[in-house]
Order: C-alpha cells, then sequence, then structure tokens
C-alpha cells in the first residue's frame, strides 16, 4: 500500500465507554476522516460537547452511521443536531441507519423540535443495507451485520414488534486504505468479514467478548494497528494489563492502543 494512502487517515475518538453508565469516559462516538470525507460512527452521550471541544467545523461531517439503536450508540444525536442547527450548518447530511430505525429517530427529532424547516440544512435518510456499500466521497463504506442484538431479538421481538434489533459493523476503503470497525459484536465470528483482507486499522469493540476470544480470534491476521474501545467497566479498570496481555498474545506483529476520550490516531 502506498505511503500516501496509509497517512490518508484520522480517528478521533469523541467517546469510547460501554453501554454503562461511565463517570469518565463519554459514550460511542468516532469521527474517521478519510481522505477528504469525513463520517461519524454513532452518537453516543456526550458528543455534542466533545465536538464543540473539538473546534472543528459544524460543515464539516459529510455522513453519520448509526450503528444500532441502543442508546450509548444514538443518545445524542438530538443533542448534536441542535448544535449544527444554532452553529448555522447549512451543507446536506446523509444519516444512515438501520431500516427499521429511521422513521423512529426522525420522530425523535421532530418530538424535540428540531423541524426540517427549522433546522435549514437537508437531511437525507439511507436505510443500511449489507448488500449495497454507499460512497462518500472516494470512501466506500460495507455495512456487515452482527449477532449484538439477536438475543434481544428472540426475546422480545414477538412482543415488541415495533423493536429494531440489526446491527453493523463497517469496512472503509480509500485508495488503497482498508479499515474495520466492529461496533457491537455477539460473537468473535462477527469480525470474519471485517477480516477477509489486510487492514490498515482495526477498532473493536471490548465489552461483549473477552479479550482471550478476541485475541485468539485476531492472532496472525494482517492488521497494521489494532485500536480497543468500548471496554468494559473491569477490562478498563485494567487497561494497563489488558495491553499487556495483547503484547503476550499477539506479540509485536499487530500494534494495541487501548482509546481514550479524546485520543486522535493518524495513519
Amino acid at each position: 500500500m502506498a505511503a500516501a494512502a496509509k497517512r490518508a487517515l484520522e480517528l478521533t475518538c469523541f467517546g469510547v465507554g460501554e453501554g454503562w453508565p461511565c463517570s469518565d469516559r463519554r459514550h460511542s462516538s468516532f469521527l474517521y476522516s478519510i481522505g477528504g470525507a469525513h463520517i461519524l460512527v454513532d452518537a453516543g452521550e456526550g458528543l455534542s460537547s466533545a465536538y464543540k471541544a473539538s473546534g472543528r467545523s459544524y460543515e464539516q461531517v459529510d455522513r453519520v452511521l448509526l450503528s444500532h439503536l441502543h442508546s450509548d450508540h444514538v443518545g445524542s444525536l438530538s443533542m448534536w443536531f441542535q448544535g449544527l442547527w444554532l452553529e448555522g450548518r447549512r451543507r446536506p447530511l446523509a444519516v444512515s441507519a438501520p431500516a427499521g430505525g429511521i422513521d423512529p429517530i426522525r420522530n425523535w427529532l421532530e418530538a424535540t423540535l428540531l423541524f426540517p424547516d427549522l433546522i435549514r440544512f437537508p437531511v437525507s435518510w439511507e436505510a443500511i443495507d449489507p448488500r449495497q456499500p454507499v460512497q462518500c466521497g472516494d470512501v466506500r463504506i460495507q455495512a456487515f451485520p452482527t449477532t449484538h442484538l439477536e438475543s434481544l431479538r428472540r426475546s422480545f421481538q414477538a412482543r415488541n414488534p415495533r423493536g429494531v434489533f440489526d446491527c453493523f459493523s463497517f469496512v472503509f476503503e480509500h485508495e488503497g486504505l482498508r479499515v474495520g470497525h466492529s461496533s457491537d459484536i455477539g460473537d468473535v465470528n462477527d469480525l470474519e468479514p471485517l477480516l477477509q483482507a489486510p487492514l490498515d486499522l482495526l477498532v473493536c469493540e471490548l465489552s461483549h467478548v473477552s479479550p482471550a476470544e478476541l485475541f485468539l480470534k485476531l492472532r496472525g491476521r494482517p492488521i497494521g494497528r489494532l485500536v480497543l474501545v468500548h471496554l468494559s467497566r473491569e477490562l478498563w479498570a485494567g487497561r494497563t494489563a489488558l495491553k499487556s496481555q495483547a503484547r503476550r498474545a499477539l506479540g509485536s506483529a499487530i500494534p494495541v492502543s487501548v482509546a481514550g476520550d479524546g485520543d486522535v490516531f493518524r495513519i
């Protein structure tokens, strides 16, 4: 892969927390700047203040990807939209979400008085379809289903037919650069589609599988860098030991980082 392509990525971690209440972490939200495209993955609690503190333009984000509808992944969307409006955004914004979640999210925004004719920037709502990659500038985005919500689907869908039980991970590709974002998974085998080709970067959650399972799955895979996010409370408290465990399991072949709020990674 060309060196120029490898320098084309910047990842900003606005929030790396898990689903439990966190006193020292915001919740899931990540901005991928790849080539000239700026893609926000999830909008967990704390995004609005973190985005403002970053000093970024409110015109910058091109597309929002909402992996699933758990509150730790979408809970700040309304407040962030309010910020876009009050800061005067005018550029169109694309929002991709699970198909069944689009109308509830739009209704939520309108329930918080963020009407389309008030905010005055056009929003295009697109259902995530793993069969149809989408383009954001020169970046190809491919979604892959995960099993994160399948146990909830089995237990609750019959009694709650309006529930949205789809969850997706993502792969971004741009001029030879390939990046995987796990979102939430139900099993390490959910990562297999992301691992079908070499990755320059894998951003992987570590709340719903064990470190031993994850590192066994990743051992020997062509991954340029592994960034661990969404750690359970126990793993977050012991993250120094976790990094040591990762080094023992993966050796020096895959550099490993445990991300905190505000961390920026560049390739």
